[in-house]
């Protein structure tokens, strides 16, 4: 199964965010937004490295306006930390993981970002959450150590497998930022609304799931976006 995926370079700009009264987001605004958060990673410390940045969903298709921004960040997985720092950071804070799973440099410079878990470990994806995305704004941030089109084929076999279809990351994807590199031409076909692609049932067809199958999870990943409100993150790990 392969991706329905567009992957190129941009180069960077520093645009506006913003809204229309519906609470739909303007195209141009959206993508503003997404060039806003690409120079944030480029230019701030991050709790972890980020080496990919995608876009996928509704503003790659080209729609205008669109329900939600859905962004995709490929970050690394910090497998050596500080035991030390983070022991004393956890008898400080009381979040554990700080010098290991996260940045603690990034903590220290941004402690009103860092987040935890359930367990009280920091969570890498909650934290590049806090530091890229407000509250309010109506984003969805996937986090994952796999590259984007590899978690949208794991992400595929699984909700196929127990038919929870609004598991599912859609496959119309569009890569903005690979470690620094960006590529104004794809922004502007963005912009443009000139990427070809099919609908998301027609993508999921391409992928090998039958017709009625990606018809039906194809609604349900829709009806599952309706739902959510403001920003909201998942992180994953393959």
């Amino acid at each position: 199964m392969i991706p329905i995926v567009v992957e190129t370079r941009l180069a960077a700009a520093c645009l506006l965010w913003a809204m229309t009264d519906n609470e739909r987001l303007d195209r141009d605004s959206a993508l503003d937004r997404v060039e806003t958060l690409i120079e944030t990673v480029d230019t701030d410390p991050m709790p972890v490295p980020v080496r990919e940045i995608w876009v996928y969903g509704d503003v790659a298709l080209g729609l205008d306006p669109i329900e939600r921004l859905d962004i995709y960040l490929k970050k690394d997985i910090r497998l050596r930390g500080d035991s030390e720092t983070a022991e004393a950071y956890y008898e400080q804070n009381g979040v554990k993981g700080v010098g290991q799973s996260i940045s603690a440099e990034w903590a220290e410079a941004y402690p009103e970002y860092v987040r935890a878990n359930s367990n009280d470990h920091a969570a890498p994806e909650k934290c590049l959450a806090a530091h890229l995305l407000g509250d309010d704004e109506p984003i969805h941030l996937e986090v994952c150590n796999a590259s984007f089109d590899e978690n949208v084929t794991q992400r595929l076999r699984g909700a196929l497998a127990q038919e929870t279809y609004e598991q599912i990351l859609d496959p119309r994807g569009v890569c903005l930022w690979v470690e620094g590199q960006w590529d104004t031409e794809l922004l502007k076909k963005l912009r443009g609304g000139e990427l070809p692609f099919p609908t998301l049932s027609g993508a999921l067809k391409q992928m090998g799931v039958d017709s009625e199958t990606a018809a039906e999870a194809a609604d349900t990943v829709s009806r599952y976006r309706t739902e959510q409100t403001g920003a909201t993150v998942r992180g994953d790990v393959i």
